[in-house]
């Protein structure tokens, strides 16, 4: 008789201290040991390489009351299919916004119902919920999403200064980290003004009216808030090797702050940007290529500690624009998160910890997540380099065809994917975080 559910055997396994060729034994949904045991199926990974299911901390599935841009069905299944087995999913663009307990269970609900991989919700801080905050974090957010600029939503207006802080204070209280989209802006709506009094309404003037220094001036202001405030912090989506050097700076200073940094930034440039248009088009935006460089080379470096997809879809028609200041501002990427890494140049050892590990950690989710150590959730990744293959419309599974990477050729295809050992999509489980550190 079987002893186990499941036996993934001859895999080169990507472990915390290290790979090795081994077995993963799953049953019940967790991890059970690294050795062979009689299992009731059998999977040969001879000449694969099989990773933790990727926590990807940051995405945008706009549901509820915006599904025509994605939703959770189909957001999910997308995830799923580039190597997340666990998401977080931000407080903007659905409709209402996560402001509060009862806009947080709206959520929940639908993504319980729809999701087909594990999941955790983002609250806001905005203006408009500075006093909601602890009541969202008794709901079981994870932590707390701030902009410092226009968020491109009016029911998810951006926060001075004061409102940060303020924020900061309670999540400190609550020993929750807050997520902050750090761009300055006054220098922003400046630059802008000066740029449209010119008749500017080009990529390449959108490039100009975001350079890197408003973002390393906000990285600078929100760095002496949480160190004030007590508050652990995490730099989403950092563009730019400077914006990660006053991070560092931060941290000799002793302030708790982590930076993601996201696939685009690591495979496309501005250059890319003005190619290929709207599809393209971020905040902070793609830089150059020697910025692409030096975030590959703070990775090696240990500077960077999570890399997540910021997939943030749109209908095609916010996307036609001839005016780039009103073009939906983006990435559709969740599809290719860990294919795209491999095909960056990164190992499996840096993919396992900035997409897996880290987030967990960070996020208050480990060991369930992040780990295949016995007795965490078998959330595991099948992943056969050596070839390639193209992005293609066709594939996508997300609800629009949309994407700046239509027409890549990656180097790494993800064989088999599985949450909680199971290999076929099934219904996602919610989870809050545990107290981290």
């Amino acid at each position: 008789m079987p002893v186990i559910d499941l036996l993934v055997r001859g895999a080169n396994v990507i472990l915390p201290k290290g790979s090795r060729k081994t077995s993963l034994a799953i049953h019940q949904g967790k991890v059970v040991g690294h050795a062979e045991i009689e299992a009731a199926t059998v999977i040969d990974a001879e000449g694969l390489t099989l990773l933790p299911g990727a926590f990807d901390a940051h995405v945008h599935y706009n549901e509820p009351g915006r599904a025509e841009w994605e939703g959770w069905g189909t957001g999910s299944r997308a995830s799923r299919a580039g190597g997340a087995t666990c998401v977080a999913e931000m407080p903007l663009n659905a409709q209402p916004p996560t402001l509060d307990a009862k806009t947080f269970q709206m959520k929940r609900v639908i993504a319980e119902k729809k999701s087909c991989v594990d999941f955790t919700l983002w609250g806001g801080i905005t203006p408009l919920n500075i006093n909601k905050l602890e009541e969202l974090g008794r709901a079981g957010a994870i932590g707390f999403k701030a902009f410092m600029v226009d968020s491109g939503t009016d029911d998810f207006p951006g926060s001075d200064p004061a409102t940060l802080k303020e924020g900061m204070k309670s999540a400190a209280r609550q020993n929750l980290p807050v997520a902050i989209h750090a761009e300055s802006p006054k220098r922003i709506a400046e630059l802008t003004q000066q740029i449209r009094i010119q008749g500017g309404t080009s990529a390449q003037d959108y490039l100009n009216s975001r350079p890197i220094q408003t973002e390393v001036d906000a990285i600078h202001l929100v760095c002496e808030l949480a160190g004030e405030t007590g508050c652990r912090i995490h730099i989403v989506h950092v563009s730019c090797p400077e914006g990660i050097d006053e991070i560092q700076q931060a941290r000799k200073r002793g302030v708790d702050v982590t930076a993601e940094t996201c696939p685009h930034y690591l495979v496309l440039t501005e250059e890319d940007m003005i190619r290929i248009g709207a599809p393209a088009k971020c905040a902070p935006p793609l830089r150059s290529e020697n910025a692409r460089h030096g975030l590959l080379q703070n990775i090696d470096e240990g500077k960077i500690d999570t890399i997540g997809s910021d997939h943030s879809p749109s209908p095609p028609s916010l996307k036609t624009d001839p005016d780039f200041f009103k073009v939906w501002g983006g990435i559709s990427g969740c599809q290719h998160l860990i294919p795209l890494l491999f095909s960056a140049g990164l190992s499996p050892t840096q993919i396992a910890r900035l997409t897996s590990e880290n987030p967990a950690r960070r996020f208050g989710l480990y060991p369930r997540k992040g780990s295949l150590s016995v007795g965490s959730d078998a959330d595991f990744l099948l992943v056969r380099t050596g070839i390639t293959h193209e992005i293609r419309a066709q594939d996508l599974l997300t609800t629009h065809p949309i994407t700046p990477y239509l027409g890549r050729i990656l180097t790494a295809r993800l064989e088999k994917v599985a949450v909680r050992g199971c290999l076929e999509p099934s219904r996602g489980h919610f989870l809050a975080p545990s107290p981290s550190k």
